[in-house]
Parts: C-alpha cells; structure tokens; sequence
C-alpha cells in the first residue's frame, strides 16, 4: 500500500531533518577532537590570515638528516619562496622552522633532595612556537640566547624536585651536568597524549646544552665525530616548518620533493599539518584507516604526533558517516530543484500563454471600438 501524498512528504522531511541533526552531531563531534591536536594549528598562531602552511617530516634512526641537512633545506625553501612570491612591496615572507630528537632518558636531581627520571629532547629553532604547551612559570630558551643550559621541564618533574611549579631559574642536574630551569609546562592532559607518552615526565634542552650530557658524549662516533673530537649532535628526527603558500600545496610539495631528491621514498614521512584535518580528506580515508593504526614504518614519531595519527583514526569514520548523512539531503534538494524547475517551466508557458490571449483579447476589443467608431 503507498503512502499519501502528505504522509510521504512528512517521512521524507523528518528523514531529512534527522540526517541533518546527525550531520551536525558528527561535524561538532570531529571539531573536537581535531581541536584537541592543537600543534597542527601552529601556521595560525603565526599567520592570523591563513595564508601559511605548516609541515612536519619524520626520519628514522638512520635516515642520515641532520643539521647541515636542515640549514641546506632551509635556504632552498627560501630560494623557491622567493622565486614565487612578487608582493608588491618587493619584501619577502618570513619562514619558521624546528627541530627536534629524543636523546634517551636521564636521571634528573636538584640541590635539594628530590630526584626523578626524565626523557630528553633536544630541540632547535622556533620550537616551542609548535608546541601548544601550558607555561606555568618562566619563559623558553632560544638559539639566541648567550648561554645555551637552559632547560623546559614539565609539571611532574617540578614537583618531584622543588614540590612546585614555580621554580624557573633554580638549578637541576641532568645526569650530573648542570642545567637551569628556563621554564615549568603543564603535563600533556589530552587523551590522545596520555596514550602515546611514557611514564616519566619530559625536560626539552638545547642541541648545544645536550652536547654536554653523557649520553651524547660516549655516541659522538656514531653521530658523526671522530675519536677525541668534541662532541656535536646534529642528527634530526623531527622537522617542522610553517610558510607562505602563494599556490596551493607550494610548502607541502616544495618539502616532499626535497626529501624525494636527497632521501628517494623511505626513511622519512611528509605530513601536511594544516590540511590533515580536513572532513573530505578524513572521509576518502575511511577505507584505509588500517594504515593509520599499523605502523609499518621504522620512523621515530613523536608524542604529539603519534597523538594526531589517533585522531586521524577516529576521524576517519566520523567524517565519512557525516559525508553519508548529507545524501538523502542532497538528493531531496536535487529532486526539489528539478521539481521546481519543471513547475517554473509549465507555469512559464501558462503565463505566456495567458499573457498572449489577454494581448489578443485587447487588440480584438480595440479593433471593435474602432469600427464602431
């Protein structure tokens, strides 16, 4: 048995409006949790208009990227930013950059008695501008500061050596070398985060700081040193940059092509922060999301990245269902254009029909006047 015409048209509406309301559950619900992965968001912080781009490549252990690898990429970014920006103005955007290697664990005390055991980055360039950390106290080290000790440790680790947070500039002992505290960061607190991290609390120094650690010292022959030479990290695991796109996907395919030509297609991984978490880009990812979960790579990746590719995986199907509620609305709004269109159409050629009758009634009525006249 059919429907009636107004029942239908009920069911198709509250069809609709259901479809609408989910989609929109699942575009908050995706907002979400791509907002909680605030460090692809850095282009943002650093160009309010948008029109910056911000990637971040991977290496393995021994992809063989290091420093002078980084300042080569830098000048040949710079060069093709160049060659593709004509502002009228003849200036040139500015760029920024990080870098970034875990350098094992240490054991980290203070002049007191408390103690505790850290992982250790060493990280260079505008690297806390990626970063979307809490600062509780203090403010972070740079390139440019003078003297390079400085140290950005994280909440937990405060309190295990000072009992508070509010210790910038007290002195700490990582593995017996002296360091001070540049600045106290909250502890990750994003669920994804807390997944993907380890026990122990984090402490970020400087690639010039970490030359003095132990650790780095007794590896210098295998980062690149001679026996007996003073020791220098240059090795680079992770590198992130943001810069102007005067075309679409320019910094993105400027840095995969560079990697292409120096590293062939293994060792390292592109990742196009800005544009990772777009719904069409999740939702075509929904059939292969496998390939977000298995690691089939030996890349070191860190935490917060580790972090986005969760989310990708929960992104993935949320956006493809949103993409699926937005069907049924879409084939009822076709189907009302067409409709609307054919009852333009025939209303049209009643309308010019009448037009033309009421034009011939008119001419026939002044002819009469006339002969009656």
């Amino acid at each position: 048995m059919k429907l009636k015409k107004p029942l239908f048209y009920a069911v198709i509406a509250g069809a609709n409006a259901l479809s609408l309301a989910a989609a929109l559950a699942l575009s908050l619900a995706g907002g979400a949790i791509a907002r909680s992965q605030s460090y692809n968001y850095a282009a943002h912080k650093w160009d309010r208009d948008d029109e910056s781009t911000q990637v971040s490549c991977f290496f393995s252990e021994d992809a063989g990227f290091n420093t002078d690898g980084m300042y080569a990429l830098r000048s040949k970014l710079q060069t093709e930013l160049t060659a593709a920006v004509t502002a009228p103005d003849g200036r040139i955007p500015k760029t920024a950059d990080a870098y970034s290697t875990p350098i094992g664990s240490g054991y980290v005390t203070c002049d007191s008695t408390g103690r505790g055991e850290a992982d250790i980055t060493a990280v260079g360039g505008d690297f806390f501008l990626f970063r979307d950390f809490k600062l509780l106290s203090g403010a972070y080290f740079s390139d440019r500061d003078v003297m390079q000790d400085g140290a950005v440790i994280e909440r937990s680790l405060a309190y295990s050596l000072y009992s508070s947070s509010n210790v910038a500039g007290q002195l700490i002992y990582i593995n017996d070398v002296q360091f001070y505290i540049a600045a106290v960061i909250d502890d990750p607190s994003d669920k994804y985060e807390k997944r993907t991290i380890d026990e122990n609390p984090r402490v970020y120094v400087s690639y010039k700081g970490a030359e003095s650690l132990p650790q780095v010292q007794y590896a210098a022959d295998s980062i690149g040193m001679n026996e007996g030479a003073q020791p220098k990290l240059t090795k680079i695991t992770c590198y992130e940059c943001i810069m102007a796109d005067p075309v679409e996907n320019f910094t993105y395919n400027t840095v995969k092509k560079h990697f292409k030509e120096s590293f062939g297609d293994g060792n390292y991984a592109v990742v196009n922060n800005t544009e990772r978490f777009k719904p069409s880009k999740m939702a075509k990812a929904y059939r292969k999301r496998a390939d977000l979960a298995i690691r089939k790579d030996t890349l070191v990746y860190p935490y917060w990245e580790n972090a986005s590719r969760i989310a990708e995986f929960k992104l993935a199907p949320i956006y493809f269902w949103r993409t699926v509620c937005f069907v049924l609305p879409l084939i009822t709004a076709v189907r009302l254009i067409w409709t609307g269109a054919r009852l333009l159409k025939k209303s049209g050629r009643k309308l010019v029909s009448a037009v033309a009758e009421a034009y011939k009634k008119a001419l026939y009525r002044r002819r009469q006047k006339k002969a009656n006249i």
